[in-house]
Parts: C-alpha cells; sequence; structure tokens
C-alpha cells in the first residue's frame, strides 16, 4: 500500500523498501506518532541498522551514536522534499531522535554545535543543519 496519511492513520506503522543513496534496495518504516494536547505529532521514517549493514554503509566513526552524512543528507533532501507538500515546524535527522527537542525550544535558530541534524523552517524557507559535532 503506498504511504500516505490515510495509509499511516489506518495502519499506524508501514514497513516496506526504500533505495538508498548507494542503489541498494533496503527494509525501511513509518510510524505516525500523535501527540495529544500541547504535544506535536511527529513522523518518523526509519532504516534499520542490520539493513544498513547488509547494504555495506559505514556509519560507525568512533562516535556514541550512528553517523553517515551520506544518508544524514538523503534524508534531508526526503525531508526538504516533504516539506514543500507538508509543512512542518522541526525536522531531526540521526540515530533514535524522536522528541528529542521541539521547534519552540529551537526557538527558529539552529545550534551551532550539532551532534544531530535538523531541518528547520525560517521565513517560509527550510534551512538544513547537517550534524557537526
Amino acid at each position: 500500500m503506498p504511504c500516505t496519511v490515510a495509509s499511516l492513520s489506518e495502519h499506524g506503522h508501514l514497513r516496506g523498501r526504500v533505495r538508498l543513496p548507494t542503489g541498494r534496495l533496503v527494509v525501511c518504516g513509518c510510524l505516525a506518532i500523535r501527540g495529544s494536547g500541547e504535544s506535536s505529532d511527529w513522523l518518523d521514517f526509519y532504516v534499520p541498522v542490520g539493513a544498513l549493514e547488509k547494504a555495506g554503509i559505514a556509519y560507525r566513526d568512533g562516535r556514541p551514536f550512528f553517523r553517515s552524512a551520506d544518508l544524514d543528507d538523503w534524508l534531508a533532501a526526503i525531508g526538504t522534499e516533504t516539506f514543500k507538500h507538508a509543512p512542518f515546524s522541526l525536522g531531526v535527522i540521526g540515530f533514535e531522535v524522536s522528541g528529542c527537542t521541539d521547534a519552540s525550544t529551537m526557538e527558529g535558530r539552529l545550534p551551532e554545535e550539532r551532534d544531530i541534524g535538523y531541518l528547520l523552517p525560517q521565513g517560509g524557507v527550510l534551512h538544513y543543519g547537517a550534524a557537526n559535532t
């Protein structure tokens, strides 16, 4: 089934396949997390670490968590395209980052030191701050 708002609303968690920037086809998942009250909604898209390993993606560079600049940039491109059709207040890119911060905490500014990537709209334009630490 297609990954749409309707299918996410009906099933909550979708699993499928996606082609990585290397050209390899791997399993992936997409999950809608609905906030309540003042809480925000989240859309999680992920590729399991095991799938990345089987695809030969190098991601261990001595840091405590997953890091791949190529995959981060690829995910940022997906987020940028998504923003054109469904604007959002904040996107985060990294290892298990769902719920790690929110748009109001960011106060419209990208942190200078970033251990994850951020997609932050400013004046209707989406800016990507890649991880840099």
